[in-house]
């Protein structure tokens, strides 16, 4: 995957015999799966960019059900388990103030206001009420620091860098 696309789903499987396929979504914008969209199948193992247009999107069970123009049988998405969805960087939709993709996140270092490195964002999850990052320290421990007011202090996308003020216990 180049720098010119990211990530927004991950074919798990496929649904049928119809060409459907069961999509994990790794994007807060439900709208990427519509008919109509534009996605990227990136295929890992023929190391291929696919651009497919969306004409079919259900929910069921949790995962996303998506059917791709013209591709009406089983076996022409048969291949595709396991593939990443992809969109250009240039079809991100602007965020409001305060508001940061994940791509943003993950990789910014994590410091107290002490100020004492804690880690880096390895990954970013999204339990119920509000995400909780996942940043691992020096030694390879992991630390989970939800993302609300009391704790983040700022965020600088630009230099990369985040500052926390943790909970009694948050660190330990």
């Amino acid at each position: 995957m180049t720098k010119d696309y990211l990530r927004v789903g991950k074919i798990i499987n496929t649904h049928g015999i119809k060409g459907e396929v069961k999509v994990l979504r790794i994007t807060d914008f439900a709208d990427r799966f519509e008919p109509g969209s534009t996605l990227w199948v990136d295929k890992k193992q023929s190391n291929e960019l696919i651009k497919v247009t969306v004409d079919g999107h259900r929910r069921h069970k949790g995962f996303d059900l998506v059917h791709f123009q013209s591709l009406d049988n089983i076996n022409e998405v048969e291949s595709w388990k396991g593939s990443e969805l992809l969109i250009k960087r240039e079809q991100l939709e602007p965020l409001e103030e305060n508001e940061y993709y994940y791509h943003e996140i993950i990789g910014c270092h994590v410091y107290t206001t002490e100020p004492l490195y804690v880690g880096k964002v390895i990954e970013i999850l999204a339990p119920g009420a509000n995400d909780v990052w996942v940043v691992e320290d020096e030694n390879g421990s992991e630390h989970l620091i939800p993302y609300i007011e009391p704790v983040v202090q700022t965020i600088d996308i630009e230099k990369s860098n985040i500052i926390i003020e943790p909970m009694e216990g948050l660190l330990e």
